[in-house]
C-alpha cells in the first residue's frame, strides 16, 4: 500500500508502479512455466517416449485384465467356429481341384506330379537348391546307409527380393558356382532337387510356372514362367555350372518326402513358418486337373496353397480389424489371407496392433506407448515364443522384451496382460492351421496317418504342437490316429529325395 500511495504522489512513483507490473507478470510466468515442466516431468519417465499420454481409467487390477480379456475376445475361435472353418476350406479344395471351377477357385490345389514316396532305399549324391525366403541355401547330400549333408546359406538382399527375376536367378547361379568350385565337384553331373517355396502351376515334374510371388517376394518378369527354364538360362549365362535339374518341388512337398523316408505312414506335408502351406497324398480320381497317365500309383501329391484360403471373402465371419489393417498394409492386399492370420510373417504384427490398441485406452503401461513399440514390425514374432515360455506366475523373458521395446517399468499386471495378447493370437494361428489339417486327415479318411511339420513357428513356439493336437482330436472322424512329426530338413533332403525317386523311375 505505501508502494501505491507513493506511486499516486508523482511521475516517478508511476513509473516505478509500471515496472513493479512488468515484474509481478514475469514471475507469474516463470512460476506457471516452471510448474508445467515439472508435471510434465512427473508424468513421464523412461519407459516412454511418446508425447500422447493417455488418461488412465481408475481400475483395480482385475477390471484391467478383465478389460483386456474382453478385447482380445475376438480373436478366439469357438468350436463351432472352427467346425465352419472346416467345412469351407473343404469346399473350397474340391473347387481347386475342379477343372471347370479351378480357375476361380482360391485355393489352387496344384499337382505336384510326385507320385511315389520314398521307400527308405535311396542311395547317391543329389544336390538341393532351397529359396523360400531371405536367405537361400545350396546343399550337398548323401543318401544311403549313412547319410550326410553338407550345406552353406548365402543371403538374399532385399534389392534382390524386389529386383529383376533376371538378377535374382542369377545370384542364384553364383550361388551354386561358388558351392560347387568350393567343393571340387565340376566334373560331376549330380541329379538336382530345385525347392522353390513359392506358389506355381506345375506343368511336369520339372516345369513350373510361377502363380505369383509371396513371403515379401516381388521380383519383375517372374510370375507366368517356368521358373526351371529361368534357373537354366542364368546358368547358362555363367558357362560354369554342370547339373541335371531332376525336380522342382515346394517346401511342403519336400517336408512330406523327408518324413516319408523314414515313416511310411507320411500322407501330409505342412509348413507353418515365415508363411504356411500344406501339401497331400490325393486320390487321381479326385483331381479333375490331371493331365498325366493313368498307371499306377493312382495317387499324387497335391500343393494346396492353401495360404491364400479366405482370399474370395469366405473367412471374413473370423476375420479382425487387425487382421484387416495388416492385409492392407501388406505388399500384397487381399490375398494370402488365410497366411496372414497363422504365419511367422504376420503373427508378431497382430500382437503388436492388439497391444497399442490396449495402451491408447489406458489398458497397458499407464497408458504410455514407446516410440519402438509405435513402429510398425517392432514386436517380432519370436518375442510371442519367449513370452509364452515364462513359466506361470514368472515374466523374466516378457520383462526383457518389453526392456528391447523400450517399456522399463511394466507391472505384473502388465506382464501378464501382455501375455494373454500373445497366447490369443498363437493359439488361433494353432487352432487355425489345426483345422486346415483336420480336413486333410479326413479327406484321406485313413486308420493312422503321420503329418510333417516344418516351419519356425511350429518349431519354436513352445506350445504349438501340443495346441494343434488337442484342436485336431476335436475336429477329425472318430477313430482316426494321427500324429504330428518334426521333419528334418525337407526343403533340402527332401529336395534330394524328390530328385532321387525320380532318378529311379527314369531307370525302370
Amino acid at each position: 500500500m505505501e508502494i501505491v500511495a507513493a506511486a499516486d504522489s508523482d511521475e516517478r512513483g508511476l513509473k516505478l508502479l509500471k515496472v513493479i507490473g512488468q515484474l509481478q507478470r514475469l514471475f507469474s510466468f516463470i512460476h506457471s512455466l516452471t510448474c508445467h515442466r515439472i508435471k510434465a516431468f512427473s508424468s513421464t519417465d523412461n519407459s516412454s517416449s511418446s508425447s500422447d499420454t493417455k488418461q488412465v481409467p481408475d481400475m483395480s487390477h482385475e477390471d484391467l485384465t478383465n478389460k483386456v480379456k474382453d478385447i482380445c475376445e475376438e480373436l478366439i475361435l469357438s468350436h463351432e467356429s472352427l467346425r465352419e472353418v472346416c467345412d469351407i476350406l473343404e469346399e473350397e479344395l474340391n473347387k481347386g481341384l475342379g477343372r471347370d471351377s479351378n480357375p476361380e477357385a482360391a485355393i489352387k490345389c496344384f499337382p505336384t506330379y510326385v507320385r511315389e514316396l520314398p521307400n527308405g532305399k535311396e542311395k547317391g549324391r543329389f544336390l538341393a537348391l532351397d529359396l523360400g525366403g531371405t536367405n537361400f541355401r545350396v546343399l550337398l547330400i548323401q543318401l544311403g546307409e549313412k547319410c550326410s549333408m553338407d550345406s552353406r546359406i548365402y543371403a538374399v538382399p532385399q534389392p534382390i527380393m524386389v529386383g529383376s527375376g533376371d538378377g535374382l536367378f542369377d545370384h542364384i547361379a553364383e550361388c551354386l558356382s561358388s558351392f560347387i568350385k568350393e567343393r571340387e565337384l565340376g566334373d560331376e553331373l549330380l541329379p538336382l532337387g530345385f525347392t522353390f517355396s513359392f506358389p506355381c502351376k506345375q506343368e511336369g515334374l520339372t516345369k513350373a510356372r510361377l502363380a505369383r510371388w509371396t513371403k515379401g517376394f516381388k521380383c519383375a518378369g517372374v510370375e507366368g514362367r517356368d521358373v526351371v527354364e529361368l534357373l537354366k538360362q542364368a546358368i547358362a549365362r555363367r558357362g560354369d555350372v554342370r547339373i541335371k535339374i531332376c525336380a522342382v518341388l515346394n517346401d511342403t512337398t519336400g517336408t512330406l518326402m523327408s518324413c516319408a523316408w523314414k515313416n511310411h505312414n507320411c500322407r501330409i506335408g505342412l509348413i507353418v513358418g515365415t508363411g504356411t502351406n500344406a501339401c497331400y497324398m490325393e486320390k487321381l480320381e479326385r483331381v479333375e486337373l490331371w493331365d498325366g497317365d493313368q498307371d499306377m500309383p493312382k495317387q499324387v501329391i497335391i500343393n494346396t496353397e492353401w495360404g491364400a484360403f479366405g482370399d474370395n471373402g469366405c473367412l471374413d465371419f473370423i476375420r479382425t480389424e487387425y487382421d484387416n489393417n495388416i492385409d492392407r498394409e501388406s505388399i500384397n492386399p487381399g490375398r494370402q489371407l488365410y497366411e496372414k492370420m497363422i504365419s511367422g510373417m504376420y503373427m508378431g504384427e497382430i500382437a503388436r496392433q492388439v497391444i497399442i490398441r490396449l495402451v491408447s485406452e489406458g489398458l497397458l503401461f499407464g497408458g504410455k506407448s514407446s516410440e519402438i513399440l509405435e513402429e510398425k514390425g517392432s514386436f517380432f514374432t519370436k518375442y510371442i515364443s519367449e513370452i509364452e515360455s515364462d513359466k506361470n506366475g514368472d515374466f523374466n523373458n516378457c520383462r526383457t522384451v518389453l526392456e528391447e521395446l523400450g517399456l522399463n517399468n511394466a507391472t505384473d499386471t502388465d506382464c501378464a496382460n501382455v501375455r494373454h495378447v500373445c497366447e490369443c493370437v498363437s493359439r488361433r494361428a494353432a487352432y487355425l492351421a489345426a483345422a486346415g489339417v483336420s480336413v486333410l486327415l479326413n479327406r484321406i479318411d485313413e486308420e493312422s496317418v503321420t503329418v510333417a511339420v516344418d516351419g519356425s513357428v511350429y518349431r519354436f513356439h513352445p506350445h504349438f504342437h501340443n495346441l494343434m493336437t488337442e484342436q485336431i482330436s476335436h475336429l477329425i472322424k472318430p477313430g482316426m490316429k494321427f500324429d504330428l512329426m518334426l521333419s528334418e530338413d525337407g526343403s533340402g533332403r527332401g529336395a534330394a529325395l524328390v530328385a532321387a525317386v525320380a532318378s529311379r523311375s527314369e531307370s525302370r
